[in-house]
């Protein structure tokens, strides 16, 4: 059974990067893309996956806003805020909306996404 992840961000290369940073972990599976906070709410509702990485900022809903309804919602969901904003001065939104991690984009590696997932899942 492969853990499902859903990315959400309001870029296309970021998007990009994800897709081919779950598929090359195996066991993984990439089961929906969003490039808004409105859109995302609906595909986690209809893909329920495990894991979403989510985008801080984004257009109307931003993703601190997604992170504590999905989370509200469904605790044992993993949500990862990611952002190329400095981090010290997300930190605390991010601990308020109840993502299990707040990182930079480009930490957001096949060897990094795992261990977030073994660290944190709750499932």
């Amino acid at each position: 059974m492969s853990i499902r992840i859903v990315t959400v961000d309001d870029q296309a290369p970021f998007l990009e990067a994800a897709r081919a940073i779950v598929a090359r972990m195996p066991g993984f599976e990439l089961v929906g893309e969003s490039t808004d906070g409105n859109e995302a709410l609906r595909l986690v509702k209809e893909a329920d996956p495990d894991v979403v990485i989510l985008d801080v900022r984004m257009p109307g809903v931003d993703g601190i806003e997604v992170a504590s309804r999905l989370t509200a919602d469904d605790a044992t969901r993993l949500v990862v805020l990611v952002t190329s904003a400095d981090l010290r001065e997300l930190a605390e939104l991010a601990r308020s909306c109840g993502a299990a991690a707040l990182v930079r984009k480009q930490w957001l590696t096949p060897q990094f996404t795992r261990g977030l997932w073994i660290a944190h899942r709750r499932r």
